[in-house]
């Protein structure tokens, strides 16, 4: 029997799903680029073997250099906005806020020389993914154990002062994308104290005018970010901690309503009577 007639109406079939589904787009786009994370982390993982040999922080610009083209794919435009801030040569804490799967794209376009990312453990067994990550030197928590995330928090700080590298970290800990800013967890903060480093705020704008996984919107469009002046930490101590999260987290979330589209999606009052991080 010959296959071909079927697989030429099911290809058609699924080309007029597209076309005319609002869902089916989102989710071929959504499955595309799964797929094109899988295939160019495979390109990647063996280019980055071939020029450094193994697991480095070098190995970013590589992997920045292959997720950057995916922009042109899906229609997305960056401005940046002070990125001069995270291209000054010292060691810092970089936090940033999380919307969606597509934020890869957004911290490989403002991602610094020498800068590494804090990633939840179970992102190493993602297979080609999981390697290219570790290759470019992702340092992976175990968030299950708070004893073990403190100690490689303890031995990051060490060597980010000692090898100049930057860190940059997710601090609301988890995707959102309710139209605010989640309250901030203190790893961060822990971390950039204890580094005695300033905290470099990056701020992305909100992606609801051309994303939301709830309608089903997936459209080309630009995102926003702004780079927020540096956060000084010098001769603060544990104790300073909520104070610190609470005076990032306000001006991030400033930043947030004012460069967004959609500055009160959920309802919320943008500015200091906002929610403080906890």
């Amino acid at each position: 029997m010959d296959v071909w007639p079927w697989l030429s109406a099911a290809l058609l079939l699924l080309l007029l799903l597209v076309q005319l589904s609002r869902s089916a787009k989102f989710y071929a786009k959504i499955g595309l680029y799964c797929a094109l994370c899988f295939t160019v982390s495979i390109v990647a993982a063996a280019t980055c073997l071939l020029r450094h040999g193994g697991r480095t922080v070098e190995n970013m610009s590589i992997i920045s250099w292959f997720v950057r083209s995916f922009k042109y794919l899906y229609g997305l435009r960056f401005e940046i906005k002070g990125r001069q801030r995270l291209d000054e040569d010292r060691s810092c804490v970089i936090i940033s806020n999380h919307q969606s799967i597509l934020d890869m794209m957004g911290l490989m376009e403002a991602l610094p020389d020498r800068c590494v990312q804090i990633a939840k453990r179970e992102l190493l067994f993602l297979g080609p993914v999981g390697l290219i990550m570790y290759l470019g030197g992702v340092i992976f928590i175990n968030r299950q154990r708070s004893q073990t995330a403190v100690s490689v928090l303890a031995d990051v700080g060490e060597r980010m002062v000692r090898e100049k590298l930057k860190v940059w970290i997710y601090p609301e800990g988890t995707r959102n994308d309710n139209g605010d800013l989640l309250p901030f967890k203190k790893g961060a903060f822990y971390l950039a104290i204890q580094a005695q480093v300033p905290i470099v705020p990056v701020v992305y704008s909100s992606f609801s005018s051309f994303y939301d996984s709830r309608t089903k919107l997936f459209t080309s469009g630009t995102i926003k970010v702004e780079v927020l002046d540096a956060v000084p930490t010098r001769g603060l101590t544990v104790a300073d901690i909520p104070r610190l999260m609470d005076t990032c987290y306000q001006a991030m979330r400033t930043s947030f309503f004012s460069i967004s589209k959609t500055p009160q999606e959920n309802g919320a009052p943008a500015g200091p009577a906002a929610q403080p991080a906890q």
